[in-house]
């Protein structure tokens, strides 16, 4: 699929484009963190389950109060890819990592999203690349998994659902990044969510858990946190920038996600914050720099 270069498609977005970006990315990183502390009262399906739902029906109100410009019939398709990806898969996927390590481990799989979501920006929307772009984007995603092997190559289970994760969300942002075009940031992950709700709302209904007065409070505020930040709010402002500064560029952003949720990581959940990971981060945004400028 041909499109026009990103220098001349996205000219003039600029700036804006890349703070909607970088918001997004700030509370995306909350996402894995919070994850892991609504894992401490509930099981990983039915959490996915949960906040698709609950990201639905706060979608559905939404969509009734603003009347957006409805999608057409032939973005069926497009908008069931997306559900799938950002909705069910990845959630499901990364849930069922963190029940296996700790957050801070699976984090660092999160610098592979923007080459993933690069890629499948060429694949999905056109857009065509510059070879520098592609070195600093290959160079943040080497340095970031430098980081995560440091301390050698251990391929285990989690892992291997963290990398089936990273496909399915550079495939859906891609997928939301090319109908926020036409369609407008926040109207694509609301209808997104809202198409899973057939799934999600019964599934959850079914599946919740039979009392509640065992939940730590900290596993509702995480269950909370990720059906409206990571499910809604999260995207209104990532699609958006997606749309006006070219999938593939903003989506370098994701490359500053693992030192952001790991810093959360180490605030909410004591983990520890080492000194390669500020070398690393540093290093990260250098190479996110150097793909805006080469973009």
């Amino acid at each position: 699929m041909n499109g026009p270069p990103l220098a001349s498609a996205y000219a003039g977005a600029g700036t804006p484009a890349w703070v909607d970006g970088l918001i997004g990315v700030a509370i995306f990183s909350g996402s894995l963190p919070a994850t892991r502390i609504a894992l401490t009262g509930f099981d990983p399906l039915f959490l996915t389950l949960a906040r698709g739902a609950l990201a639905g029906l706060a979608s559905a109100a939404l969509l009734a109060a603003v009347r957006p410009k409805l999608p057409e019939r032939s973005d069926v398709a497009a908008f069931g890819v997306l559900s799938l990806c950002v909705v069910l898969a990845f959630p499901l996927l990364t849930a069922f990592a963190l029940m296996r390590v700790e957050s801070a481990h699976a984090i660092v799989f999160i610098g592979l999203l923007p080459l993933a979501t690069a890629g499948f920006g060429a694949l999905r929307a056109g857009e065509r690349l510059s070879r520098r772009f592609w070195l600093f984007a290959c160079l943040g995603s080497a340095i970031v998994a430098g980081f995560a092997l440091r301390d050698g190559l251990t391929l285990e289970a989690a892992d291997l659902l963290m990398l089936l994760a990273i496909l399915a969300g550079g495939l859906g942002y891609a997928e939301g990044g090319r109908l926020s075009r036409r369609l407008g940031g926040w109207p694509v992950i609301a209808w997104a969510n809202v198409a899973a709700l057939p799934v999600t709302l019964p599934l959850a209904w079914w599946l919740a858990p039979p009392g509640v007065s065992g939940i730590p409070a900290g596993a509702w505020a995480g269950l909370g946190y990720v059906a409206l930040f990571s499910m809604l709010i999260g995207f209104v402002f990532w699609n958006r920038g997606l749309a006006r500064g070219g999938i593939a560029a903003v989506g370098q952003l994701q490359l500053l996600q693992p030192f952001l949720g790991l810093a959360l990581a180490a605030l909410l959940l004591g983990e520890r914050i080492e000194p390669a990971m500020v070398i690393a981060a540093l290093a990260v945004v250098a190479c996110v720099a150097g793909a805006r400028r080469a973009a």
